[in-house]
């Protein structure tokens, strides 16, 4: 059966123009995406322009009916060699196709509620090297009512997130991102106490901030942000 999810979060549009942290972190994972990618939680699309230039064969999915189908008009022109498809549904619902050199969880594990065992899933979908890329919220104190809003169910820290992982995925990159962003959701958190970020607030965050982050976060060896990216290899 067909797992079918109606997404409650309004995010996806409110993000939707924040090109600048969409190039920084697929840069960061772009190095390690094969050639048969599956991507879950794929939602409308949005990241899918900053990946498309790498793997040649593309699975992407998403449980929401109604995202599901925007994906499907949105899927990027296929460059020579390479191949797209839109799959209505979860990861659990990929059954005829062969293994995956590069599964991608793009905030997306943060909504899964048995997050070990979808990790577990995605582990046994690998390759025999392939890689398990993840990109997730960070900080559990930062757990603000627009992460409830939009069905979080958890923020992560390195050990948190380190525990996810089955015994047959090897660790290869853990890094937090977007040092300056993390001051911002601070302030929104502790002091402006806000819902929800406004649109001026992410385009300043992705206009102003997100640079800044690009220069400081190597300099601070990647140890503190907003996001945690991982990167893990099967054994």
């Amino acid at each position: 059966m067909t797992v079918d999810i109606s997404y409650p979060g309004e995010e996806l549009e409110l993000f939707a123009n924040a090109h600048v942290w969409k190039d920084y972190w697929t840069r960061q994972a772009a190095p390690f995406i094969g050639a048969r990618v599956f991507d879950v939680g794929s939602g409308a699309g949005g990241n899918l322009p900053w990946l498309a230039a790498h793997g040649t064969d593309w699975t992407c999915i998403e449980p929401d009916r109604r995202l599901a189908e925007q994906l499907k008009q949105n899927l990027p022109n296929a460059q020579a060699g390479q191949k797209w498809r839109a799959v209505h549904g979860a990861l659990s619902d990929i059954t005829e196709s062969p293994r995956a050199d590069t599964i991608i969880y793009a905030d997306v594990l943060e909504h899964i509620e048995d997050d070990r065992a979808e990790a577990a899933l995605a582990a046994s979908m690998l390759n025999e090297g392939g890689r398990l890329i993840v990109l997730v919220p960070a900080h559990q104190w930062l757990y603000s009512p627009f992460d409830a809003a939009i069905g979080h169910f958890r923020r992560y820290n390195r050990d948190s997130l380190k525990a996810v992982a089955p015994q047959n995925l090897e660790l290869v990159q853990m890094r937090y991102l977007d040092s300056i962003g993390m001051a911002a959701s601070i302030a929104n958190r502790f002091l402006l106490k806000a819902s929800s970020p406004t649109p001026a607030q992410i385009e300043l965050w992705d206009q102003r901030l997100v640079p800044l982050s690009k220069l400081c976060d190597p300099l601070l060896r990647y140890r503190l942000g907003k996001s945690l990216l991982a990167i893990w290899r099967r054994i």
